[in-house]
């Protein structure tokens, strides 16, 4: 699975709330503060993001950089390998997920060398324990 961005895909609010419902994922917003470049990693769900301000990068698994801005919408497939670029200000986005759980959980970053394969993203419970401890 590869990632892709939509350029210019929204003008307003609005115009992200509608595709969400569309998409039935469940919203929620996150900020980056300004941050170094995050390693690549890879996550366990699927993920629609809205760049709602701000500008930055993304890594592909090639480690190419794809720019990202207000209006852009990242689709972000189970097992594609990424990561954010350098923040030197602020981005806000929209998150969405395709299961509804606690956000930090569906954003975790998964080591590519653990787990590189998303063919196998079929976890079975002990491998999915190892890969994704419990904060309790």
């Amino acid at each position: 699975m590869k990632l892709t961005v939509d350029k210019g895909f929204f003008r307003t609010k609005e115009d992200v709330l509608d595709d969400i419902r569309a998409s039935g994922f469940w919203p929620t917003t996150y900020i980056s503060d300004a941050s170094p470049e995050l390693p690549l990693h890879w996550h366990d769900g699927d993920i629609i993001g809205y760049v709602m301000e701000g500008e930055t990068y993304l890594l592909d698994e090639n480690s190419e950089r794809i720019p990202l801005q207000a209006g852009d919408r990242l689709n972000i497939p189970a097992g594609a390998v990424h990561a954010e670029g350098e923040v030197t200000d602020k981005v806000v986005y929209i998150v969405t997920m395709r299961k509804c759980i606690p956000m930090m959980e569906g954003l975790m970053m998964l080591d590519p060398a653990a787990y590189p394969d998303p063919t196998h993203l079929q976890l079975d419970p002990a491998l999915l324990a190892q890969l994704m401890p419990s904060s309790s």
